[in-house]
């Protein structure tokens, strides 16, 4: 297949490489302005990929659209002229609600939502390590496309492990309920996910599930408390080593993507009237942190 993945940043890189090593012809699109990029994943050859290529975008079968939650739609918006209608446009990025606002003006083509737990790390503009090995979803965002189930094929034979589901929306909802959980506070102190075990985080971390968990449940997603904290659990186990996302772009000082995690679920918990103080104050937090910066 044709495939740009738009945003070669971490998860970007490491799926264009992985879909390049199966066999499709992949270019990116980044904000870099270079004809070419070269990547190498891990201890692998580099790979060049062709940068920035109209005619390429014209071609695409799939645009893998990788960028952080709130580049979405200044990123795609200039591109939308150059995208042929039978394109399968593809989002993966963390939060929810980024979707909706380009949605419109896309809305000839078949869109897909998906959701990765494999974690990704770039240490330099070249260099991308897979830093952990995890489960990708994807499912149609519109009837269009909720028809391109295929991909999980495609998508699967490149980096396992992928499926197809028919209910994307739990699954982006799990995720955010994680996020809400593990990014606010690693970004906020500092630390590596695995560092939320510790007793010192747990009280705070019940108020955060609870919460979230509430907000799920009017949502009508089907959720217990009790899976919930496991899944978080297994989660911060799991990634014991990794700094978040999140953790990242604040010690980087870049704006993160609390509008579209814990911002999200505070626009769902305010349309029920459910009360959400610990999430409220993680999230004012973040935006404390992220105005010093301008301020500064």
């Amino acid at each position: 297949m044709n495939i740009v993945v738009l945003g070669p940043g971490a998860v970007g890189s490491l799926w264009a490489y992985k879909l390049n090593l199966a066999g499709h012809n992949v270019s990116v699109y980044s904000s870099q302005n270079l004809p070419n990029l070269s990547l190498e994943l891990d201890e692998q050859p580099a790979l060049s990929f062709v940068n920035q290529s109209i005619e390429l975008l014209t071609k695409a079968d799939v645009l893998l659209v990788t960028v952080k939650a709130w580049q979405v739609e200044a990123a795609i918006e200039p591109l939308i002229k150059h995208i042929d209608e039978r394109c399968i446009v593809v989002f993966m990025h963390n939060g929810m609600g980024a979707v909706d606002t380009v949605a419109p003006l896309l809305d000839r083509n078949p869109l897909v939502l998906a959701t990765t737990t494999h974690g990704a790390y770039k240490p330099s503009r070249e260099k991308v390590l897979h830093t952990g090995h995890g489960n990708t979803l994807l499912g149609g965002y519109n009837s269009k496309g909720s028809r391109c189930d295929f991909l999980a094929e495609v998508f699967n034979h490149a980096l396992a492990n992928c499926q197809w589901t028919e209910n994307i929306n739990l699954a982006l909802w799990n995720k955010l309920a994680i996020n809400c959980a593990i990014n606010p506070l690693t970004a906020i102190e500092q630390c590596r996910n695995g560092d939320l075990a510790k007793e010192h985080y747990q009280e705070k971390l019940n108020q955060i599930i609870d919460e979230v968990c509430q907000v799920m449940r009017a949502e009508k997603v089907p959720i217990t408390r009790e899976q919930l904290e496991e899944t978080v659990t297994q989660v911060i186990k799991a990634t014991a080593e990794n700094y978040s996302s999140m953790h990242q772009d604040v010690f980087y000082q870049r704006k993160t993507e609390i509008d579209f995690i814990t911002g999200y679920l505070l626009v769902s918990a305010k349309r029920h009237n459910i009360s959400a103080p610990t999430n409220q104050a993680l999230y004012d937090n973040i935006k404390t942190i992220e105005n010093s910066w301008t301020q500064s």
